[in-house]
């Protein structure tokens, strides 16, 4: 899906999600920066930013060259599959809180459909209701809104006007370039 280079100027995607722990992950940024310029726009990845592995302020420079970047980019995509547990990876689920605060557009992806209280159950037992509410096998309430996330990260991607494209994650990744083409050209 290309988009005419003269009905949209480049703009910079900061791609945000679980693929920078995988052990292939330089090439998985590759190819989504691939599929970026394929649709015209320019994918910033998070592990571009030059950072010289081993001192103790690592930590710290990761996180300013991301927040730096996020602040760059005129828009987000976010890949919210369930990551280690029944959510989305919680550094992407920040950077999306804070592209929403400082006024980018995200355009979120994710691999399960399933409700966030289902995850749940699979990962700590039945639930079971109480009082109105759904609880966990740890005593803790658990959000029964029938959403496929938390609702903070729902709803921070629905007050935008779109929702989270659920399905394969190369399609819910090309459903949100085809969203920002059309955010950015109209």
């Amino acid at each position: 899906m290309a988009v005419p280079q003269s009905r949209l100027a480049v703009r910079r995607l900061y791609l945000a999600g679980p693929e920078v722990f995988r052990r292939d992950a330089g090439a998985i940024g590759a190819e989504l920066k691939a599929r970026c310029a394929h649709c015209g726009f320019e994918g910033v990845y998070p592990l571009e930013a030059e950072l010289a592995i081993g001192d103790e302020a690592l930590s710290r420079r990761i996180f300013e060259a991301n927040l730096a970047s996020i602040r760059a980019c005129d828009a987000m995509i976010a890949n919210l599959s369930p990551f280690r547990g029944p959510s989305a990876d919680a550094g992407t689920v920040f950077e999306l809180g804070f592209a929403v605060a400082i006024g980018k557009p995200v355009f979120a992806y994710a691999d399960s459909s399933e409700s966030y209280a289902s995850r749940v159950a699979q990962r700590n037992g039945p639930l079971r209701k109480a009082d109105g509410r759904l609880f966990a096998s740890d005593g803790m309430s658990v959000e029964d809104f029938g959403l496929t996330d938390n609702l903070m990260i729902v709803e921070a991607v629905s007050a935008q006007g779109w929702d989270i494209v659920m399905g394969e994650t190369r399609a819910g990744f090309e459903e949100c370039l085809r969203r920002a083409a059309a955010y950015f050209v109209s």
